[in-house]
């Protein structure tokens, strides 16, 4: 266990919580050399299974916080979603196989696999401290700090399979330090949301579920009639069956009318419902709980230096496993925000527009959950028989059944106008406020890459068959050199400059790729620009604008603008701080 040394430094950011919200924007702080000190309540982690599942936009986040590779080691891939009759005989299916930013689109994952991972590499950062076994009691802000107060853990949970509670009897020995910002990832009953009084909207469902995780046991081979993941449209009694990595599996039941708690986490009941789908003298239950969902969003997000993340901000329905993965995109919008703000890249207004582009993303991931929890869910036979008939009918439809099959009823993640950092959205298919897509791109020497990996941390300027840097005003140039600007040329596949009349040195400050599958090129001219267009791309790769080079100054003037900056913030002593460790 670490130590915290109180030597009346600075700590950059104070992160309460370790769970993946919390872990993920260590790790993006910690990239950039931000001083992080993470406060985890629990002493060790639980070992069992929460989250199953995140998607191509985490995957690309993770990536961005240098742990993607790591972690796809340990999940399984591409795994066919559908909803299944009572005895298994498909009704329709979901699965996608483009991969539009770079990553697959459907990962399951055993979470204290991930979590363990996530928290191991935190070491490669110096200034990045996780204390395990301590809670925040307490935090006042006065003017731009926030003083807050830690101690030992007096009470917690060794295990997610009931709510039995541990006394703790050591010393609290509690210790008061500062920060610039305090970021409350520390879950549904938020300490940080509530010592801030924000309240919740939404609602608390009644309809409990219980949660079977289990492990098949040495030498047993006994899944392969249940391969991909299942929603059972069993009106009788619905169930979730979910494979995850290794010898895991997690079945999830719905309780009927008249079965209690008690009745559904006893051990009898347990084995008789997971044997109408596996031996189960082949297996080990981890865990076996009964819980209700709730479907909560904060009505504010930040408090002055003090900001909530993931389920402290909202609370997601377990039907479209977007749960974390909605924490998950909390970190990296909040990550390089303030990442600026601290290194005088922008003024502290930039935060605000945390929870203004976060805030309905999130509301439409619960909302969407909360039908997928509805459709599955259906006890009355007739509603269940027309639910068949419809999904078979989109299914047979060749433009509905593409929709269906690639998940076009998951929410976009496209910020609302008027609540995002960019440009005006053009239309109500404009790219600006969106993510761009990640293809794999061709270096000069022939390898392939994501195009993330070409861009960077910082904005990026991406000129689609022209260098943006023609196109730059010495103001922008100054702009784009203090907010640690990539400039980038896209080609066609093919399409590089060549024949002995083209320059012979690549222009200083470019990078050059091109673009064997097109899909990129194609993003570029379905929007409306040909030869001589420029994205300017935000630090979390979504977009600011996408512009003709001729408006190019224009657009920037507009990101000084709505980012605050001027050359005197860039030149300030920002007061980034380091954060001692002792052992």
């Amino acid at each position: 266990m670490n130590s915290y040394n109180n030597d009346n430094k600075l700590i950059d950011v104070v992160i309460a919580g370790l769970g993946p919200t919390g872990a993920t924007l260590a790790h993006l702080l910690g990239k950039r050399g931000l001083s992080v000190l993470v406060l985890e309540r629990e002493p060790a982690f639980y070992g069992n299974a929460r989250a199953v599942y995140t998607d191509d936009e985490c995957m690309r986040v993770m990536q961005s916080a240098g742990v993607a590779n790591e972690l796809a080691q340990d999940m399984q891939v591409d795994t066919p979603a559908q909803w299944t009759h009572a005895d298994g005989r498909v009704i329709g299916r979901y699965w996608q196989l483009k991969r539009p930013f770079g990553w697959p689109v459907i990962n399951f994952l055993y979470q204290p696999w991930m979590e363990t991972k996530l928290s191991d590499l935190l070491s490669r950062y110096p200034q990045v401290q996780v204390l395990r076994g301590r809670e925040l009691v307490d935090f006042q802000q006065d003017g731009d700090l926030v003083t807050l107060t830690h101690q030992a853990t007096r009470s917690y949970r060794f295990s997610d399979g009931s709510d039995a509670r541990v006394e703790a009897d050591s010393d609290p020995a509690p210790v008061t330090l500062k920060a610039r910002y305090l970021v409350g990832a520390d879950g549904g009953r938020s300490t940080v949301r509530e010592k801030l009084g924000i309240g919740m909207d939404g609602k608390n469902f009644p309809e409990p579920w219980l949660v079977v995780d289990l492990e098949m046991k040495e030498g047993a081979d006994a899944l392969r009639h249940i391969p991909y993941f299942n929603f059972v449209c069993d009106p009788q009694a619905p169930v979730v069956s979910c494979p995850q990595p290794g010898r895991f599996h997690r079945f999830e039941f719905m309780l009927m009318p008249g079965q209690t708690k008690e009745h559904m986490e006893d051990p009898a009941t347990v084995r008789a419902l997971i044997s109408r789908f596996v031996d189960p003298d082949k297996f080990e239950v981890k865990r076996r709980l009964v819980y209700t969902f709730n479907a909560l969003v904060a009505r504010e997000w930040r408090k002055g230096h003090v900001f909530l993340a993931g389920d402290a901000a909202h609370m997601t329905p377990q039907f479209m496993g977007q749960g974390m993965s909605s924490g998950v995109r909390d970190a990296y919008n909040l990550a390089w925000k303030l990442d600026a703000v601290l290194r005088g890249k922008a003024t502290d207004k930039l935060l605000d527009t945390y929870g203004s582009e976060r805030y309905h993303h999130a509301k439409s991931m619960i909302d969407i959950s909360v039908l997928m929890k509805d459709f599955v869910s259906m006890s009355n036979p007739v509603a269940s028989t027309l639910r068949n008939l419809a999904v078979k009918v989109l299914e047979a439809t060749p433009v509905a059944g593409q929709w269906l099959r690639e998940g076009g009823f998951k929410p976009t993640p496209t910020y609302k106008p008027g609540t995002y950092l960019g440009l005006r959205r053009k239309g109500r298919k404009g790219v600006e406020g969106t993510p761009i897509p990640q293809p794999q791109v061709r270096t000069f020497k022939g390898k392939r890459v994501l195009l993330d990996d070409v861009l960077g941390e910082g904005y990026a300027l991406i000129g689609l068959e022209n260098n943006p840097l023609d196109a730059l005003s010495p103001d922008s140039r100054k702009l784009l050199e203090a907010l640690d600007t990539r400039y980038v040329t896209l080609y066609p596949f093919g399409g590089r400059p060549q024949g002995l009349h083209e320059q012979r040195q690549t222009p200083d400050g470019l990078v050059e790729v091109e673009e064997p599958d097109g899909e990129l090129v194609k993003w570029f001219r379905r929007n409306g620009r040909k030869h001589q267009a420029v994205a300017i791309i935000r630090p979390d790769k979504f977009v600011f604008g996408l512009v003709e080079a001729e408006d190019l100054d224009a657009a920037l003037s507009e990101l000084r603008e709505q980012l605050g900056w001027r050359p005197d913030l860039a030149t300030r002593d920002s007061g980034i701080a380091s954060l001692r460790k002792s052992a």
